[in-house]
């Protein structure tokens, strides 16, 4: 069942897919409707899950399930890669490279492949201040506090000169 992704729990699980790209606002509206019904009807073996998703900045689709509510099983993860597999077809997009490495520049949103990203910082064109999306996070208090950090608060420091 679909919830806004405002009122889930900072403990629920999350997922991140980073396009290789930025998206269209049609795009994006397009992708909304895709994942709409998608959320509303996620189970688990049969069992609503309390599920919600954003799209952040053009280029990140984000999942979410309260799994105080019903725990996700391998079955609807799987049901929500498809979905994501789906998404990536029909917008000839790629949201499954975790080699792309995503940072700010200013304003910008940037996504290199994870070696440009190690050169860029060989040349202190990435510092220990530049902020970086780390993926990796697994809640929604982690998406809040720990998602997009400074890169030295981050994986990606070990990078860094």
């Amino acid at each position: 069942m679909y919830v806004d992704f405002s009122l889930l729990p900072n403990t629920s699980r999350v997922w991140v897919y980073q396009a290789d790209r930025s998206l269209t606002d049609d795009e994006v509206q397009q992708i909304r409707q895709q994942l709409m019904p998608f959320v509303q009807n996620w189970k688990r073996h049969g069992d609503d899950l309390k599920a919600s998703f954003q799209i952040k900045y053009q280029q990140f689709i984000i999942l979410a399930v309260d799994e105080n509510f019903n725990n996700v099983s391998g079955c609807s993860i799987d049901a929500s890669v498809h979905i994501i597999q789906d998404v990536q077809k029909k917008f000839g997009i790629d949201l499954l490279n975790k080699m792309n490495v995503t940072f700010k520049d200013g304003s910008n949103v940037n996504i290199v492949s994870l070696t440009a990203f190690k050169e860029f910082a060989k040349q202190d064109k990435i510092t220990s201040d530049t902020l970086v999306f780390n993926n990796m996070i697994t809640s929604k208090a982690e998406l809040e506090t720990s998602w997009e950090v400074k890169a030295s608060e981050s994986w990606h420091a070990k990078f860094l000169n």
